[in-house]
């Protein structure tokens, strides 16, 4: 263990030019879009999943059919939201009243959940005799939230129609933004799509979706919206543009209260977005909704044969012929049970927005339903209220003005240590006795939380020439993994006839070539006699994902679009690297020039993840070395900002393990853990890092080699 360790700190970087000389599969017009390799095989498993969906979907015939499929879209919504909360007291009170000629605002406030504000307008007719038809009325990811023009503009119309309509901040936007900075005014981390995204996986790893809290906001504000004496709860609407379309579609599948649904720009198909922009961000993506046998229509079906309006935008980053093939498909199901009349779809040639043209259609599609007229085909421009004058806290966020309030961080932390308390999620060594048991214990869980497929039969390697330096030769080569994937690889032979030698695997998550220079660690292994391989796994290296959303969000989130799409389809990108570690140790086993009893590896970055869970489940890795590696799960939960760690994690892990508890597992096996990072990519404090890794540290004690484990920190 000391002599890797040794060898790997004189270590010395790779130059450009000869990194750029050990990238080779991507030179090669065979593989000229290696990028796009894990994206179209994740794509391809997602194809023949929804092939087997439109053949179920076919066999919709009655409204019994019908309303089968609806419970069982329900059901899978609910299923993978994670459990609702309790229905609590709203506490809802009106902090302020604007008249407007023709109509009212009433700036709201209540509680979804205990402490979880919710800051709200309700627009309703200035006079008029009620009960009044009412909308629901969900937001996108426009700035200001509440007090988008847009938003303004159909919500003054409505109530000047006649109807009584409540819109609210969705958290992070608006007045409910969860990572304010009060230095720059504004989230710490800009966007609200990134902010949803950084929290949405902090509630992956306890199991649940941040959906779950965006949808319960839905639903409580459907509850004040009924508790309204002006409101008809017979004749009550939901509607809304982007992410307001996507809750609008939640909400309809999931709410029995409601009576007509129009959701904009966002209602696809996901063969579509698969094959355009990619997963959304984290409140989009229920999971695993592709494998559940699930597509964009079925929110229609959880609603029919209720009255359903889409309105796309043509040159929306939301596909039309997605949007289009959707349209088809449920209106021939409406047409099977008999309410053609029923559905409808309104394209117009625009873009992302709900434009004008949208809006006049959904003013006619609520009046068809809701009203005992036809609508007047009007929208008279609105008085559009500056965004301070529809705040409903002082300050202008909810966070400084109720500081005992809880966000979405808070609840999250509320579940885990819920999940803790129950003594769920941290197994622990208690003896060394304990071990073979834990072992096998803790091996069991990453197999069910990866629903990890080991590699079957023997391992393809495909030759690509060689290089000689002086004492070793490289081979290039590239390995089969999963059908139409090869993962390109560095062989390191040392020169000279001493028979199966000594071997490590080497995977670094900037690729194979990192460290493959002259003077770099690679060489320093090779000159103890050591054959190294330094595989690129899949995502990274030669085979980094090429990924539409960029910019920041690729800078938080790294290779999203095929980490989210795993997701969907019940698997995991961590998952999938763990079998590229078990292809390349068996691959490596069969080497003649390899003693397969004596193969270490070691991981560099976020490669180091996949690389200890492979460790848990092969035991050939006889010795293991994580350099800056995330320190743990908990710690991404705990702390309020991650970056760069959604490739490493697991849909619900922290109900299972952490891993701490698998560097457990592996004593006696000699590993160490170098500079581990914390979430945000900061070096952890030696205390710190130390406090995490106790249980290992206890493990290897009771097993009696207290020396074969480490943590090493600045």
């Amino acid at each position: 263990m000391r002599s890797l360790l040794l060898t790997l700190l004189c270590a010395v970087a790779l130059p450009c030019s000869a990194q750029q000389e050990l990238d080779f599969l991507r030179g090669l017009n065979d593989f000229r879009e290696i990028d796009r390799a894990l994206q179209d095989s994740l794509n391809q498993r997602a194809f023949r999943l929804l092939d087997e969906r439109a053949r179920t979907v076919a066999g919709i015939r009655t409204e019994s059919d019908l309303v089968a499929r609806g419970d069982a879209v329900r059901q899978q919504m609910l299923d993978m939201l994670g459990t609702l909360p309790d229905r609590t007291p709203l506490n809802a009170k009106v902090v302020e009243t604007i008249e407007m000629p023709g109509y009212v605002i009433e700036k709201i406030l209540f509680e979804s959940q205990p402490g979880f504000f919710v800051t709200a307008n309700l627009y309703r007719p200035a006079a008029g005799q009620g009960p009044f038809p009412a909308v629901l009325y969900p937001l996108g990811h426009e700035p200001g939230g509440k007090a988008y023009p847009i938003w303004q503009q159909m919500l003054v119309t409505l109530a000047r129609k006649g109807y009584v309509a409540l819109t609210w901040d969705p958290l992070g936007q608006g007045e409910r933004v969860q990572m304010w900075d009060a230095d720059f005014g504004r989230s710490k981390v800009v966007a609200s799509t990134t902010e949803h995204t950084v929290l949405g996986i902090q509630c992956l790893l306890v199991g649940d979706n941040i959906a779950r809290y965006t949808i319960w906001d839905g639903m409580r504000a459907l509850d004040y919206l009924l508790s309204r004496p002006e409101v008809d709860p017979q004749r009550v609407a939901v509607t809304g543009n982007s992410g307001g379309g996507t809750h609008t579609a939640y909400l309809a599948a999931l709410e029995p209260r409601l009576h007509v649904a129009a959701p904009s720009c966002f209602l696809t198909s996901w063969r579509n977005l698969l094959t355009t922009i990619g997963p959304q961000d984290a409140e989009q993506c229920l999971l695993p909704f592709l494998a559940r046998g699930l597509d964009h229509a079925d929110f229609i079906y959880a609603f029919a044969p209720r009255p359903y309006m889409m309105l796309p935008a043509i040159r929306d980053f939301f596909p039309i012929q997605g949007a289009r093939a959707t349209f088809a498909e449920a209106a021939g199901v409406y047409d099977r049970v008999g309410a053609p009349q029923k559905i409808r779809k309104v394209e117009a040639d625009d873009g992302h927005g709900y434009s004008a043209p949208r809006r006049l259609a959904a003013y006619e599609w609520f009046a068809k339903w809701l009203q005992p007229t036809p609508d007047d085909g009007v929208e008279p421009e609105a008085e559009i209220q500056s965004e301070r004058r529809l705040q409903v806290t002082q300050s202008g966020q909810v966070s400084i003005d109720l500081p005992k309030s809880k966000g979405v961080f808070e609840l999250n932390n509320e579940r885990l240590d819920a999940i803790l308390a129950e003594g769920r999620g941290l197994p622990l060594v208690r003896t060394g006795q304990d071990l073979p048991a834990y072992r096998k214990e803790i091996a069991d869980r990453v197999r069910k939380v990866l629903g990890y497929r080991p590699p079957e039969g023997s391992v393809r390697s495909l030759p690509f020439g060689s290089i000689e330096r002086p004492g070793y030769r490289i081979e290039k080569l590239a390995l089969e993994t999963d059908p139409g994937l090869v993962l390109p690889g560095l062989l390191f032979v040392p020169q000279g006839d001493a028979g199966a030698r000594p071997a490590t695997l080497y995977v670094h998550a900037g690729g194979k070539s990192v460290e493959a220079g002259p003077g770099g660690a690679i060489e320093k292994l090779v000159e103890q006699g050591r054959v190294v391989f330094a595989l690129d796994l899949r995502g990274w290296g030669e085979t980094g994902a090429r990924d539409v959303r960029g910019g920041a969000f690729a800078d938080y989130f790294g290779a999203y679009g095929p980490a989210m799409t795993a997701f969907l389809l019940d698997d995991s990108l961590l998952g999938l690297r763990v079998r590229d570690v078990a292809t390349a140790l068996a691959w490596m086993a069969s080497r003649p020039e390899i003693d397969a009893g004596r193969i270490s590896a070691v991981g560099v970055g976020e490669a180091s993840v996949p690389l200890l869970h492979a460790a848990v489940l092969d035991e050939r890795l006889a010795e293991l070395r994580l350099e800056r590696m995330l320190i743990s799960y908990q710690a991404v939960v705990k702390q309020r900002i991650h970056r760069r760690v959604f490739e490493s994690v697991a849909r619900g892990v922290l109900r299972q393990y952490d891993l701490p508890q698998l560097a457990a597992a592996i004593a006696p096996r000699p590993v160490t853990v170098m500079h581990p990072l914390e979430p945000n990519g900061v070096e952890a404090r030696k205390a710190e890092a130390e406090g995490a890794y106790i249980a290992a540290t206890k493990a290897y004690a009771q097993a009696g080699v207290p020396a074969s484990f480490a943590v090493l920190t600045p």
